[in-house]
């Protein structure tokens, strides 16, 4: 097995719209509590991760500018993370289609395979 990082991301717009009332909140963390159990039970959670706050900070290149962030300049915003493992890619992605998050118009589950190896 093989470790894979999922960042669920989406925009402001979708979040509110998942998030904006008490009811909405409510369905969608139940719709979430409900696919990271079926991912945890098959044996697939290696780290359920957490969800991340809309603000933050980016420091860039030598000069070690600080900016507003995370991306200021992107559209969308990395939501959370969780830490899976997978047979290979392929199986990651099949797994990620299952996310809560793909049913707002802009969201979306980047896959990234974690290094093996001494760092």
């Amino acid at each position: 097995m093989s470790e894979f990082l999922f960042l669920y991301r989406s925009n402001e717009n979708d979040r509110r719209e998942n998030m904006g009332t008490p009811e909405r909140a409510q369905k969608s963390m139940q719709a979430w509590l409900g696919w990271m159990r079926d991912l945890e039970g098959k044996g697939h959670i290696k780290n359920p991760g957490q969800p991340l706050e809309g603000t933050g900070a980016v420091v860039r290149t030598e000069k070690k500018l600080v900016t507003d962030g995370p991306f200021v300049e992107a559209k969308d915003m990395v939501l959370g993370y969780t830490l899976i493992e997978a047979r290979d890619l392929k199986e990651a992605a099949e797994l990620a289609k299952g996310c809560p998050v793909l049913h707002g118009a802009s969201g979306s589950v980047e896959i990234r395979p974690v290094m093996k190896g001494p760092m």
